[in-house]
């Protein structure tokens, strides 16, 4: 299998997403924060919320291990109960301008945590235990993927760069997966892939099999941002100029999840895009 190189920090381009991310929220009037966005009607401040107890989870599962498994107790009870929205609310205090800084503040000490760590350690997590360095790949791509529904809300587009190489090697190495989510038995090999960074560097995946017969047309082509907004879900397949040929690869963006948990439903075709809306300053 030929692809690019793995990135040389995972920490310091999750640095990145969350100066990027930053620097939208910093700019957001009172409005804004109230304002629903295309996933699932939720504000900058349920997606704020969100985005921070799980980094606190994350800070707390690599340096405090007893306290985050008494976390993840009352994490699957809430689950159980329905009520986990109202439990992560009622763990962060601060809301809106003062959300933000509290978010990025903690965010940049996560790092700092971060960085005197082996990446290849063990770290406890709400499904299988991961590597330090999946962790931080893992809260990147929260990042960028909930984000990408207040750029979108506000009709931005974000600036990105290639530390979207991590969420990419993230979707590829959830294709399994996305099948094995739906009881469905994972094709033999994945589409050859051929993605263009949003650097303009060609970043490929060949597929790997005994048998290349059935593999041979199977190939997906296209941005990078676009191949990671269907596998995070922010976009159907649809609305992409992605270019799928063969069955394996349309059934797999079809229903691509590079995060665990149930299986999740892509959103429809046209629900989510870049809204173009006037802003009230």
């Amino acid at each position: 299998m030929s692809h690019p190189l793995f990135r040389e920090s995972p920490v310091e381009d999750f640095k990145q997403e969350c100066t990027v991310l930053y620097t939208l929220l910093d700019s957001l009037n009172q409005a804004d924060w109230n304002s629903s966005t295309l996933f699932k009607h939720w504000t900058p401040t349920d997606i704020v919320i969100h985005l921070h107890f799980w980094n606190q989870a994350a800070l707390m599962a690599c340096s405090q291990e007893a306290q985050f498994m008494q976390l993840l107790q009352q994490i699957q009870e809430s689950f159980a109960q329905g009520t986990f929205a109202n439990f992560e609310k009622s763990r962060v205090e601060n809301r809106y301008r003062d959300l933000a800084e509290v978010w990025y503040r903690e965010s940049l000490a996560l790092c700092e945590v971060w960085q005197t760590l082996d990446l290849k350690r063990r770290i406890k997590w709400v499904g299988p235990d991961m590597s330090l360095q999946s962790s931080i790949t893992a809260r990147q791509m929260e990042t960028w993927a909930h984000g990408q529904a207040l750029f979108d809300g506000l009709g931005l587009i974000r600036p990105e760069s290639d530390r979207l190489l991590n969420i990419v090697y993230l979707g590829v190495n959830t294709f399994r997966w996305s099948f094995l989510v739906h009881h469905q038995t994972p094709p033999e090999a994945m589409p050859r892939l051929y993605l263009v960074s949003p650097e303009g560097h060609s970043w490929h995946w060949e597929a790997s099999t005994s048998s290349t017969s059935s593999t041979s047309t199977e190939t997906v082509r296209g941005s990078a941002v676009e191949f990671c907004q269907v596998v995070t879900q922010t976009r159907n397949i649809a609305d992409t100029h992605l270019q799928v040929e063969g069955e394996v690869a349309a059934t797999w963006l079809a229903q691509a999840q590079c995060f665990a948990g149930p299986p999740e439903i892509p959103p429809p075709a046209g629900s989510r895009y870049r809204q173009e809306r006037p802003r009230v300053v």
